[in-house]
């Protein structure tokens, strides 16, 4: 694909490229608000980029296992509450109409994103969108194997029972771990961040260490090493890639029409509508979910818990 002086490309990416560009790091958590809100720009990004790009999730493990309960659980979610409506009002992200208890180990979740992948990519993208919405849509953290199972088990072609069993496997939890690891190990430019707000970046203090802020894309290629920590636009992001290729990748998000979109990604919120096809009615056929902040909107053929 050429690069375009103006305006959205029409239509899916070409499948031509045969080596990637570029390699994309995205660090990232299931229960992140700012990281679900940035669902329709990194969903803009794959979508454009396609086969330029090689993308990697590393779970950074927001709420870790050994976090001191708190004393008061309701206040906590409460709190939590308080703070998702704070972020959507930069993301117009959905929010549950309630949470009804803040994640106790973002551990489960990220355990079962990393064993779905080797179902393939895309059971495993599916898996981790049903996990935020889990928290975003339903308000019922997926942080326990039946919570997870509940979350999942209708996605077509998804085998649980082997979700099940290699979300416990000793390789699985090693993984995990060393996306830990990865995510408290950040890049000196971010440790002193002093970008734009409202999310910009800098690595957060965790006890003694630090880690990336979330989400944070790395960007690595022939022309170097971009990072692009916290709450940006796509254009951003998509001239981070330019740099890190060295190559005249698109300057402007490719757009599909709603069908299309929904066909591909099953679920899409009002700003995932708009961005990732310039339009802002769904197609006809969509199922219209109500939470807290506007609507979701459903493949005809989805079924899950934000339905109920």
């Amino acid at each position: 694909m050429t690069e375009e002086s103006s305006g959205a490309v029409a239509g899916p990416p070409p499948a031509e490229v045969a080596r990637p560009l570029v390699r994309i790091t995205e660090y990232t958590d299931p229960a992140c608000p700012w990281a679900w809100g940035s669902e329709p720009v990194f969903r803009s990004l794959r979508q454009t980029l396609g086969p330029r790009a090689r993308w990697r999730q590393v779970f950074g493990i927001l709420f870790d296992e050994d976090d001191d309960p708190a004393p008061d659980p309701d206040a906590e979610a409460r709190w939590y509450e308080r703070f998702i409506h704070e972020v959507t009002a930069h993301t117009h992200a959905p929010y549950a109409r309630r949470l009804h208890w803040l994640t106790r180990t973002s551990w489960p979740a990220s355990l079962a994103a990393t064993a779905a992948r080797s179902q393939g990519a895309e059971i495993a993208e599916r898996v981790l969108r049903r996990l935020r919405e889990s928290t975003f849509v339903v308000g019922a953290p997926a942080d326990t194997p039946a919570g997870i199972l509940g979350a999942v088990r209708d996605i077509p072609g998804l085998d649980t029972d082997r979700l099940l069993r290699d979300l416990a496997a000793p390789r699985t939890r090693e993984a995990v771990r060393s996306d830990w690891a990865e995510t408290r190990a950040p890049l000196p430019e971010v440790l002193g961040l002093d970008g734009p707000g409202p999310h910009p970046g800098r690595a957060k203090e965790v006890g003694d260490r630090r880690r990336y802020a979330l989400p944070t894309l790395l960007f690595e290629g022939p022309g170097g090493r971009v990072c692009v920590p916290g709450w940006r636009p796509v254009e951003t992001y998509l001239e981070a890639a330019r740099t890190a290729a060295a190559a005249p990748l698109p300057r402007r998000p490719v757009r599909w029409s709603p069908g299309e979109a929904l066909e591909r990604w099953r679920s899409l919120t009002v700003p995932e509508l708009a961005l990732l096809t310039g339009e802002s009615e769904p197609p006809s056929d969509a199922v219209r979910i109500e939470t807290g902040h506007g609507p979701l909107w459903l493949h005809p053929d989805e079924t899950r818990p934000a339905a109920v």
